[in-house]
């Protein structure tokens, strides 16, 4: 995540919601939230905490250096309207481990400082999906989690086996990590799992040790993902680790499915779901939608081709007759779903006459060839590989190559830098068949 003014820890409004409590009061951008009933407010939870009540106390210092003081009577949980520069309203915490997979540690010099953050902080895990490992708490945030109820949490466990969990993590106080979640248990906490696979040393015995350990703690435990380790090229020095293959990851699938099948029986879910790279890259079926239960980890990248796919034969089935367009466009992919989506296109292009899609995998020459995904995608290999082509209509490119809310790629190069050179409109989109169909129609 990357913290809009991540230095300044003071309470600065950035912005006042229109028609809000705050506009009404004459609250405005710049100023300063100094209590809530007289209390200090240390960071965003506290801010929510204490804004609760249906009457509070709020001092304002406003941006000329006047101090106010407004009584407010509002409903129970209603909102103030206030969004701050820096939305955790405090430093976000760190993390000190060195474990043997982490990204960050394998990501090249030079790019922008904040690519190289490594937050672990129990307030972004429950503000914004963020997974966090437990390791670098004092007792006290543990206590504080479980106060104020801050759930659901996302938690990276990796593995149960207190030994190896260290190892991994490169973190003495990693071995904890089944008391902790069993006082979240007690506590009526909701914990999402994540376990970062890494060949020969997380896996077969010891993922099923980690499954059953963390099924034990359902239903406070709901649900866990399992994600293969991600590798650049930018690895030396660091821990040696076994890429993931085809045999590998079908072993993979295959214990996934065996422990599937033993919780539904027992728990009534399949609690366990492997995310969607280990299907692209051994080419099996993607399960049935209704298999992924809700889809309780799909910002994990589990379940999204499914919902893509799912959301593509909606928008087609509403399509009866060949609508005729004369376009063409290119889907720029990792090499990852580059399958998939021909047979994406495959569909679309039946319902469009004189519509010619073309899906070109984008090598990822940044980060090294190993890493196939989208989201990690740079500019400069999409104007590389993509400048042959010419007399196109468009290209699109899914919105997770983009950081957050910006039209900015991971080598700071823009959209509009990549229409400028390849003289064509991007379109970046989310992943959502209606918006992709909609694109088509209107062409």
């Amino acid at each position: 995540m990357e913290l809009k003014k991540i230095y300044d820890y003071r309470n600065i409004i950035e912005k006042v919601n229109k028609d809000s409590i705050a506009e009404e009061l004459g609250i405005k951008p710049n100023d300063i939230l100094l209590s809530i009933n007289g209390e200090k407010v240390k960071d965003i939870i506290d801010y929510k905490f204490l804004i609760s009540d249906d009457y509070i106390e709020v001092e304002i210092e406003k941006e000329e250096g006047e101090v106010w003081i407004l009584e407010i009577e509002k409903d129970f949980d209603e909102d103030l309207g206030i969004v701050f520069t820096n939305p955790l309203i405090d430093k976000a915490k760190s993390c000190r481990n060195k474990c043997i997979f982490c990204f960050i540690d394998q990501l090249p010099p030079n790019m922008r400082e904040t690519l190289y953050f490594k937050d672990d902080d129990s307030r972004l895990s429950f503000l914004q999906g963020n997974f966090i490992t437990l390791t670098n708490m004092a007792e006290e945030e543990i206590d504080r989690i479980i106060k104020y109820r801050l759930s659901p949490i996302n938690i990276s466990v990796h593995t149960t086996n207190p030994e190896l969990r260290v190892k991994m993590l490169n973190n003495k106080n990693a071995g904890k990590i089944l008391s902790i979640l069993q006082r979240f248990k007690e506590a009526d906490i909701k914990v999402n799992c994540q376990i970062v696979l890494v060949p020969e040393v997380n896996d077969g015995k010891e993922l099923e040790r980690t499954l059953k350990d963390l099924s034990n703690l359902y239903p406070s435990v709901e649900s866990v993902a399992v994600v293969p380790v991600g590798l650049t090229k930018y690895r030396e020095n660091l821990h040696k680790i076994i890429p993931y293959n085809r045999q590998r990851a079908m072993e993979l699938l295959y214990l996934i499915r065996k422990e599937q099948d033993g919780f539904l029986k027992k728990m009534g879910t399949r609690f366990v779901f492997a995310s969607d790279e280990f299907y692209a890259l051994t080419e099996e079926p993607l399960p049935d939608y209704e298999e992924y239960e809700g889809f309780p980890q799909l910002e994990n990248g589990v379940g999204l081709l499914r919902t893509f796919d799912n959301s593509i034969d909606e928008e087609l089935r509403k399509i009866d007759d060949k609508i005729e367009i004369n376009k063409k466009y290119i889907i720029a992919t990792g090499t990852l779903a580059e399958d998939f989506l021909n047979r994406i296109k495959d569909k679309i292009m039946g319902k469009f006459s004189g519509l010619d899609i073309k899906v070109v995998a984008i090598e990822n020459n940044f980060f090294g060839k190993s890493i196939t995904v989208s989201g990690l995608i740079t500019g400069q290999d999409i104007i590389s590989q993509l400048k042959e082509y010419k007399d196109i209509d468009g290209i699109i490119i899914p919105k997770s190559m983009l950081r957050a809310d910006s039209n900015v790629f991971l080598d700071d190069l823009t959209v509009e830098d990549i229409e400028n050179r390849l003289k064509v409109r991007i379109t970046p989109m989310e992943v959502s068949g209606k918006d992709l169909i909609d694109l088509f129609k209107r062409t």
